[in-house]
């Protein structure tokens, strides 16, 4: 339907068949405090599905040895720039691979707290959540550890918070570096560990017989990863890594059925067009179709669409788009949302939303008038808590109050320094759930319940 946009009633060309034979896309992201092997591990996962070869290893092993860092040169697969080889990942980094069943990007986010926004954008694209966790003593402690001085908390509990918060429902809990001779695949270990996590999982709402699974791995020389173990550890009997990513049942991306809407992650020019890049958070698109960027405004027709780098006719909720544009962009900022010409988005500068407060030792006491950061899929906004009203089970029980504690629930309205698109989180999730960040911290997240328009 050329020039067009398809609705729920209008599925003559994308029928619910084509729907059903379409191989599954799966978003995940790596999260953990630094020092887990993250990007280790997704290199050594690219070395296993054949998307590096042996000359990239070795300049990347000479570059490991350049630095010192002989143990880290699969890291250097992800890890390009100088500083992220010397420092560690700091931008949000993405491969893909094949599994089984599975198309998957991998997301490999930073882990050290001076990047949490980085690691937000991945939570936000994601279907599923890898947690890497260090078996390595006292990477694993530092890591998890709570309470004494705010810059030696680590940033495990701190992801998960995040995760959970913006609606992140299954997690692949890794223990990583099993293969340490310190550890050297300690069932004792492994066991500690689990114990530790799973009390916090539970927590913060994680239901951990249903939603999250456990496994040991290595990911520096590749155990238990897309092969079962033999003669590794003989306690071991449960699931590769790949085995579980192909199992685990994920909430759909968006209704391919509904209104058009795409997060904005990146625009540029490209000779006499426009390209964005996103992914689609609900219905469907095909080349020719009219759409408008939102809170700008512009109207844009779409001349290409590449998925994954290869030229596809039509994409649907999950995919990850490079869509050339036709017509102004105008200025298209962080936050910015491609949408159908016929169901827009609200642009609002006030929310009502459900707002739960953490329990962390930096985190006072909370109040009308509070500033903080807000981050809502792509859109990083100053913010301030104009009112608040206590919550319990969903329900307002005081109102007009001065001030909430840590990890009460309260209604709160919430004004942003400049208009932000949202929707509220039961009708679109990916574009109502937020985080409130104050002072390099997570203090709270939360829900769009209603987008306020001015009158």
């Amino acid at each position: 339907m050329s020039g067009s946009l398809m609705y729920r009633d209008e599925i003559v060309a994308m029928n619910e068949d084509d729907l059903e034979n379409e191989r599954r896309h799966l978003n995940v992201v790596l999260i953990g405090h630094s020092e887990g092997g993250k990007s280790t591990m997704l290199g050594q996962i690219l070395l296993l599905t054949g998307q590096v070869d042996e000359e990239e290893i070795q300049e990347c092993q000479r570059k490991a040895n350049e630095y010192n860092r002989e143990s880290c040169h699969l890291a250097y697969i992800m890890d390009t720039d100088e500083y992220e080889r010397r420092n560690g990942t700091v931008e949000l980094g993405r491969a893909n691979f094949d599994t089984k069943n599975s198309i998957v990007t991998m997301l490999d986010a930073p882990g050290h707290k001076d990047f949490v926004p980085n690691m937000i954008r991945g939570v936000y694209e994601a279907d599923i959540g890898v947690l890497v966790i260090s078996a390595r003593e006292p990477e694993f402690e530092t890591g998890f550890q709570e309470g004494g001085k705010v810059e030696m908390i680590g940033q495990t509990r701190e992801h998960v918070l995040i995760a959970k918060g913006l609606g992140l429902e299954k997690v692949i809990v890794v223990v990583n570096k099993m293969d340490d001779p310190t550890v050297n695949w300690s069932e004792d270990r492994y066991n500690e560990i689990q114990e530790k996590v799973v009390p916090f999982l539970q927590s913060v709402g994680y239901d951990t017989n249903e939603d999250v699974v456990f496994l040991p791995i290595s990911g520096l020389i590749g155990i238990n990863m897309d092969k079962r173990m033999e003669d590794v550890c003989s306690w071991w009997s449960g699931r590769t890594l790949f085995e579980v990513l192909d199992s685990l049942e994920v909430v759909p991306p968006g209704d391919p059925l509904g209104p058009f809407r795409m997060s904005i992650f990146e625009h540029y020019k490209d000779l006499d067009s426009s390209v964005v890049t996103g992914r689609v958070n609900s219905g469907r698109i095909q080349e020719c179709d009219f759409l408008t960027i939102s809170p700008n405004g512009s109207y844009v027709k779409v001349q290409a669409l590449y998925c994954d780098d290869e030229k596809v006719r039509q994409a649907k909720p999950g995919d990850n788009l490079t869509i050339h544009l036709a017509g102004r962009t105008g200025d298209v900022t962080s936050g910015s949302l491609l949408l159908c010409t016929m169901r827009s988005c609200p642009a609002v500068t006030r929310f009502f939303a459900s707002v739960k407060f953490f329990k962390e030792p930096h985190c006072g006491i909370f109040f009308p008038g509070y500033k903080a950061s807000l981050h809502i899929h792509e859109a990083i906004e100053d913010c301030e808590i104009i009112d608040i009203r206590v919550l319990e089970d969903g329900v307002v029980i005081e109102q007009e109050i001065m001030s909430v504690k840590n990890r009460e629930e309260a209604l709160c309205l919430i004004e942003v320094s400049k208009s932000i698109c949202m929707e509220s989180s039961s009708r679109f999730p990916r574009l109502g759930k937020f985080v409130l960040r104050c002072g390099g911290h997570t203090i709270a997240s939360g829900d769009v319940i209603e987008p306020l328009l001015s009158v």
